[in-house]
């Protein structure tokens, strides 16, 4: 539970999923400035007195996809990726400890020298000692990604909510860049979601979710104090969960 700061908190514990892209500065794969500002939105909440753990995606640094497309062998271009993740979590630790928030990496492939090894209860201590909890390398397994990875990590911790951040407000009928027709969903419902093809998260980690009443809220990350507003109940951007109607109606439509 979160301490007495925490107040009006509408979660104790959630996952935030970042994306390598997030690391991104323009002459920097990891850019120093950027990966700060992150880690000041993150400690934001931790000061709070809720329980926060990130899991990161490797973009920034590599894209298996595009080198699998080349040839190479998929699950080689992965585990290339999961170490990608490592790179991003590692950033992220000293930028939080730079500003006085305990934080510990733990990695699903072994590497003693830098990370913790995944451990679920470890993790747990962790959280409850009010430290941030990074998750790097994945699943530690080929073929999975990082959506899934966050699904995983936020059941066997027990979050409340998958945090997804991203660089638009919310889901959208269509891309809003492209589509200026395009509407802002408030809610869905996990099935909407998989019918309708939207680009949440991949097909795995959206049954996971939708298989233990997991909920997303998809928000603008580059909004300051966004992650803030949605632990303390704030309506925006996109929130996915069991919602009891058979379509999309008005009310859950941002026109």
């Amino acid at each position: 539970m979160a301490n007495s700061k925490a107040g009006a908190a509408a979660f104790d514990r959630v996952l935030l999923k970042i994306s390598g892209e997030a690391f991104l500065g323009s002459e920097s794969s990891v850019d120093a400035v950027t990966t700060a500002w992150m880690a000041e939105q993150i400690a934001e909440v931790a000061r709070e007195g809720v329980s926060i753990a990130v899991v990161v995606g490797g973009g920034n640094i590599w894209r298996g996809k595009a080198h699998e497309a080349a040839g190479m062998d998929r699950a080689t271009a992965d585990y290339m990726g999961m170490l990608a993740t490592v790179i991003n979590a590692l950033a992220l630790q000293d930028a939080l400890e730079r500003i006085g928030i305990a934080s510990r990496v733990q990695t699903a492939i072994q590497m003693q020298q830098i990370a913790e090894p995944y451990i679920r209860r470890r993790a747990m201590r962790h959280l409850e000692k009010g430290r941030v909890v990074i998750f790097g390398a994945g699943t530690g397994n080929p073929y999975f990604t990082t959506d899934t990875t966050a699904a995983l990590r936020a059941v066997e911790i027990g979050a409340q909510a998958i945090l997804k951040a991203t660089k638009v407000d919310g889901i959208y009928s269509a891309d809003p860049k492209k589509d200026l027709t395009a509407t802002r969903f408030s809610k869905l419902d996990y099935l909407e979601v998989l019918q309708r093809g939207l680009e949440v998260m991949d097909n795995t980690a959206l049954t996971l979710c939708m298989d233990n009443g997991l909920p997303i809220i998809v928000f603008d990350m580059n909004v300051p104090g966004n992650i803030r507003r949605v632990v303390f109940g704030e309506q925006i951007g996109t929130t996915v969960s069991a919602v009891v109607r058979t379509s999309v109606t008005l009310e859950n439509v941002v026109q």
